[in-house]
Parts: structure tokens; sequence; C-alpha cells
């Protein structure tokens, strides 16, 4: 592939991730996504063959992208839970993408799911082998300790709604850190 074409095909990639995060899968345009590309549509077409498996290409590679830049550390559950507040404040279009994957796709048409399965067992394990060592509390199950974790930090991300209905204006940093707490008092061993 060209220079030119990996480049319109960049462009392409980032013009659908806004567009998808903004207005889910059915919701986005073609148009739109071309016009902010400077592509034309055929173009979007002949790399991705449909927009629905433009979708599936933009929030696999977010998911991936995800799951590189925030490993997760089972004896440091809070510290994980840090990083991933951090990184979903910076990349709040990643949280939107997988609320839009479940709201049009429900549980049955999960993106790479054997992949992010895969991920996820490595993250219980994780976990699981630090309830072994005594670092983190094993009066629950590993599976629901991540993805407590999870919820514990991307719930208030996902409905700021809700966070400012109950708490009023909260900055983000103290949120943020409320859910390390939450995370470090659920995963305590003590």
């Amino acid at each position: 592939m060209s220079r030119n074409a990996e480049a319109t095909k960049a462009r392409i990639f980032q013009a659908a991730t806004t567009e998808f995060a903004a207005h889910g899968i059915a919701g986005a345009r073609v148009d739109r996504i071309a016009k902010q590309a400077q592509a034309n549509k055929q173009l979007i077409y002949a790399y991705f063959g449909s927009k629905d498996a433009l979708f599936t290409a933009v929030l696999e590679a977010a998911m991936a992208e995800l799951a590189a830049e925030v490993p997760i550390d089972g004896e440091d559950l809070p510290g994980y839970a840090d990083r991933l507040a951090a990184y979903h404040a910076a990349n709040p279009h990643v949280l939107r993408l997988l609320m839009w994957e479940s709201l049009e796709r429900g549980d049955s048409g999960v993106v790479a799911e054997s992949e992010r399965a895969e991920h996820y067992r490595h993250k219980v394990d994780a976990v699981r082998r630090a309830q072994r060592t005594g670092a983190v509390t094993g009066n629950l199950d590993p599976g629901v300790l991540v993805l407590l974790a999870l919820g514990a930090v991307s719930w208030p991300l996902v409905v700021p709604q809700l966070s400012r209905l109950i708490l009023g204006d909260t900055d983000v940093d103290d949120l943020r850190a409320a859910s390390r707490e939450a995370v470090r008092r659920l995963t305590n061993p003590d």
C-alpha cells in the first residue's frame, strides 16, 4: 500500500472513531466520515467493506490499545483502577464505543469476542494469583473483583449525568480517587 493510501486509511479510521463514538453504528454516517477524512465513500468501502465492519475495526483497535496501555497488576488492583480511570479520562471515546457496542449489538454481537474473553481471563488469573499470595481478599470470586473494579471506574464516566445528579459538580480527579479507594477496600485482604 502506498504512503498516500496508508495516510488516507489512517484519516478514515480516525474520522470513523470520532463518528462512531458520537453517533453509534446506526447513527454514524459514511458521508460524514468521508468528509472528515477528506476521502471518498468508495475508499471506505474498499478498505473496510461496510460501515459495520469499519465499526468492528475501530473497536478492535481501541480495545487492543487499552489492553496494551493499561495492563492489570493483580496485586495492585487499586493502582490498576487508577491507571484505567486516567486512561478513560484521556480517551473517553473508548467507553462510548463499548456502550454503542452494547446498545446496538447486545450480548451477541461482541467484537473480537474470543480475543477479548482471553484477555479478561488473563485479568482474572492475575487476581486469582494475587488471592493465592494473600495480596487480595479471597472472599470474592476473582472474576467478580475484576468486574467490580471495571465498574467502579467506568460507571461514573459512562453516566456523568448520574454523577452530577448524585454528587453535584464533582471533579474527575475526585471520582478517580474515590474509585481507587473503593477498589482498595473491596480487595483488601484484611
